[in-house]
Parts: C-alpha cells; structure tokens; sequence
C-alpha cells in the first residue's frame, strides 16, 4: 500500500488509457499521457485529478465513456534514477489505477484547483479559450506492479 502511495502522491503524470469514441478508430484502445496531481503539496489524497480540455481527444473519448486506466511509473523515482535502471525494467515500480473518469463536482471544484495549480503552476496560463475543466478517477480497480 505504501508503494502505491508513493507513485500516487510523487507522479506529476500519467498515462490515461480510454476506448476511442471517434471516427475510423471508434472502440479501438487509446492512450495519452495527462498532468495530475492527487492534493495539494501538504494534503496528498490518492485520487487524481486532471485539468483536461474537450479539445483533447482522449477527454472526448471519457465524455463518452467515462471507464479509463490511468498507470503511474516509478520513472521519476529516486531508486530508478539513482542506480541508472530503465523505467521499463521489473525492478521499477508500476500503478494501474481503474475506474470512471468523472467532472469534478462543484463543490469540489476549489480543491481540484489547489491540487493541480500547486504542482503545475504553469497551468494557470494556458489557453482560456480551451474551455479548460476538472476531472478525477473514481478507482474502483488497483494493480501494483512491484518486484
């Protein structure tokens, strides 16, 4: 449990894995990788947060539907880096996180901001006209992948 806490709490991205809901492509898997955070800096939760455009496909895909794997690598970890080990490797830790990718409520809507402005600042700045809104995972599946 620590070790999925860990890769919750110190990923600032993952990748989001959904069934396309569009053209040619339409039930076939995709995959995008997506900022995130789980709380601000000193209230980790475990549930992630996005801040996702409409614009962006795999958001149009959750729309639709709202069921997505969300997978967190140890890449960015300290045991990985420091002995030089490929994110790839067994010995690197992965997360699957599964569940219902839902717009985050109303009242919920201050601490998304808090959570996902204090790990990516830069966010604030870009585009209004994206039509920029808050989504999180409602987990109902974990996979922990720890050799």
């Amino acid at each position: 449990a620590g070790t999925a806490r860990f890769l919750a709490r110190h990923n600032t991205w993952g990748f989001v894995a959904t069934r396309a809901a569009r053209g040619k492509i339409q039930g076939m898997p995709y995959g995008n990788c997506l900022l995130l955070s789980d709380g601000p800096i000193n209230n980790s939760t475990g549930i992630p947060f996005f801040y996702v455009t409409p614009k962006d496909n795999t958001v149009t895909d959750l729309l639709k539907n709202p069921m997505a794997s969300l997978t967190l690598p140890e890449a960015d970890g300290n045991f990985c880096r420091k002995n030089v080990i490929d994110p790839e490797d067994p010995r690197c830790a992965r997360l699957t996180l599964m569940g219902q990718m839902v717009t985050v409520p109303p009242e919920e809507v201050e601490f998304a901001k808090q959570a996902m402005f204090s790990r990516h600042p830069v966010v604030r700045k870009w585009p209004r006209s994206y039509e920029w809104f808050f989504m999180k995972m409602n987990i109902e599946h974990i996979w922990l992948q720890s050799w």
